[in-house]
């Protein structure tokens, strides 16, 4: 099995997974992904949850076929749009998104009164 180390950037973790075609390479690199994520304390399921949702996330950042093909070797989706099968997503609506998810988590946070 591949081991990957304890410090690793965020690219160096998911990049390659964009480019895998195969799914035995998948496979490999999800394996690895859930063991480095599981010795920060993580359960199996914490990290295999923890790994797809990151998986879903990254590929957001790449092409609708992209998306596609990372979605079905990781059976991942992405956490906030949802699965590629579903249609790409629209720059409007991934902003309008963003701009939701922002006023709520506004909402639930207090506003620093004193910096120092």
């Amino acid at each position: 099995m591949k081991t990957l180390p304890d410090v690793l950037t965020i690219g160096d973790a998911y990049r390659s997974a964009m480019e895998m075609t195969e799914q035995a390479d998948a496979d490999e690199w999800f394996e690895a992904l859930v063991e480095r994520c599981m010795r920060s304390g993580n359960t199996l399921e914490e990290a295999e949850a923890i790994e797809r949702s990151n998986l879903g996330y990254f590929a957001g950042y790449y092409t609708h076929e992209t998306r596609l093909r990372v979605e079905r070797l990781f059976r991942c989706a992405h956490p906030i749009f949802g699965p590629a099968t579903a249609g790409p997503i629209e720059p409007r609506v991934a902003f309008e998104i963003g701009k939701r998810l922002a006023e709520e988590n506004k909402a639930k946070t207090k506003p620093i009164t004193k910096l120092w």
